[in-house]
């Protein structure tokens, strides 16, 4: 089983590289195409050390929650960490919530305090559940009396982090601080992360990717953070070469917005030694965008309750980007059928994850004992995702079980269906679902977005499908939008479409 961090906490580690290596850079920041400022790990060290103070000033202390209603910007590390250091959790939300969105998560997840900024401060006082301070307030003081930090282990919780709700209203998932570290841990040693490494953070920080993968890496190993403000597909070469950054992290819907992108000057002028992934690009897509950026692709697969990824694609031995890569060292992996037995070879099963919660998974969802009972059983996190295994050890997404189709007996997977969809030329991307039939249980629907300037009909799309899928397999109908419905971080809302 993984090893655990139970006695260190995120704050100590902070402080640790601060004081062994204080004048190196820690985080780069691109304000705006040419201006970049670099905060090294001492100074980081003490805004989260003022951070703290002027929490502790407002009332906050070990257990309260704060939440964090923010873009891409330095201070989402001032008060992740300064929170740390007291003990404190953070809930950091997605900055295009609307009010009632917000009222639910700071209600649920008892938040007392918010921090945010001005262009985002109208949701948050209008959901009016908690204290409200801006970064632009001078809340924060450069100069604060001493006082003395808390022990804080790593059984603590250090986040309570909410699904996206692409199925039902969000649940609270609670983070440790071992778990963080474990996370930072599995990453860094698996993609061979050094001190000279500069992870690039284009991915909203509110979400775990950022958290898990990119920033609790670089934290572990001395490394440093490259932050841009926002995802831009036209700049992602540029920024990754503006701030200097080695290592990126994107999911599969940025990394086709980026391919649709007129080629540019900047796309080799970065040092990106790797670029990892979550969620399928076709095999064509994926060896476009080496060819173009001369940056490896490397698949992997986690989720906010795993917290750290237990399959990833090897960096040194062969790569396979349709894959979602083998079993990490240390962890424990299952396929399981129906009835909760080992899947046999070949045959898809539900993803289970090995591992102890507060450790190495989640805690729990937070006040939530029956969907936390249901997904934890027996040291076994239950994904809900189907995958099945090649004889090499490398898993594949086969769909989400709830996106399994039931149709006269037969089970359609809906990612299948995609998949063969996708290889249109003329299709960008398609989203399948089932809907109400009453002779066969579940009809099939595609909804499909075109490339610009092409064009296609409902039948050739169909008949495409028939000359590639078993008869059960091919879509009823087809609906062609303009584009699909999506959370902040690229995943296809279905239940919108539905």
């Amino acid at each position: 089983m993984l090893t655990t961090r139970s006695g260190s906490s995120i704050g100590a580690v902070l402080q640790g590289f601060a004081e062994r290596t204080p004048d190196r850079p820690f985080l780069t920041f691109e304000r705006e195409p040419g201006t970049v400022e670099t905060t090294t790990w001492r100074q980081m060290a003490d805004r989260a050390l003022h951070t703290a103070a002027a929490l502790r000033g407002r009332g906050i202390g070990s257990g309260d929650r704060v939440g964090l209603h923010l873009t891409n910007c330095p201070q989402f590390y001032d008060v992740w960490f300064g929170a740390a250091l007291l003990g404190a959790v953070i809930v950091p939300t997605n900055p295009l919530s609307t009010a009632d969105e917000l009222r639910y998560v700071h209600e649920h997840g008892g938040v007392r305090l918010v921090v945010t900024q001005p262009d985002l401060r109208g949701a948050v006082e209008q959901a009016g559940v908690a204290e409200v301070v801006g970064v632009e307030d001078e809340w924060v003081s450069t100069t604060s009396e001493p006082f003395d930090l808390p022990h804080v282990s790593g059984a603590d919780a250090a986040s309570v982090l909410y699904t996206s709700g692409t199925t039902s209203k969000p649940k609270g998932v609670l983070i440790t601080h071992a778990a963080y570290l474990n996370a930072g841990d599995v990453v860094a040693g698996h993609i061979r992360l050094r001190p000279e490494d500069r992870q690039l953070v284009v991915l909203p920080l509110f979400h775990g990717n950022a958290q898990y993968y990119s920033t609790m890496s670089a934290l572990v190993t001395g490394g440093s953070i490259a932050l841009a403000p926002k995802f831009t597909a036209s700049r992602w070469s540029a920024q990754a070469a503006a701030l200097d950054a080695t290592v990126a992290s994107l999911f599969a819907a940025p990394i086709r917005m980026i391919l649709a992108q007129d080629p540019s000057v900047d796309d080799r002028a970065h040092a990106l030694r790797l670029c990892l992934f979550a969620q399928n690009v076709t095999d064509e897509q994926a060896a476009a965008f080496e060819r173009r950026f001369g940056t490896p692709l490397a698949q992997l697969y986690g989720m906010t309750e795993t917290v750290f990824p237990p399959l990833m694609n090897p960096i040194h031995e062969r790569r396979v980007p349709a894959s979602m890569g083998r079993v990490v060292a240390g962890a424990a992996v299952r396929l399981v059928d129906a009835h909760g037995a080992d899947a046999a070879a070949g045959e898809p099963g539900e993803l289970l994850v090995g591992g102890v919660p507060g450790a190495t998974l989640m805690t729990g969802y937070l006040d939530n004992p029956d969907a936390t009972a249901q997904a934890l059983q027996e040291g076994w996190l239950h994904t809900g995702d189907v995958a099945r295994v090649d004889d090499d050890g490398y898993f594949f997404f086969v769909d989400r079980a709830k996106d399994m189709i039931k149709r006269s007996g037969e089970n359609v997977s809906c990612a299948e269906v995609e998949s063969v969809v996708n290889t249109h030329p003329a299709v960008f991307e398609s989203a399948a679902i089932g809907v109400p039939d009453e002779i066969r249980d579940e009809a099939l629907r595609v909804y499909v977005v075109l490339h610009d300037g092409a064009t296609a009909g409902e039948q050739e799309i169909i008949d495409h499908c028939r000359e590639r899928l078993a008869k059960f397999k091919v879509p009823d109908s087809v609906a062609f939008v303009e584009s699909l419905p999506r959370t902040s971080v690229g995943k296809i809302q279905k239940h919108l479409l539905r």
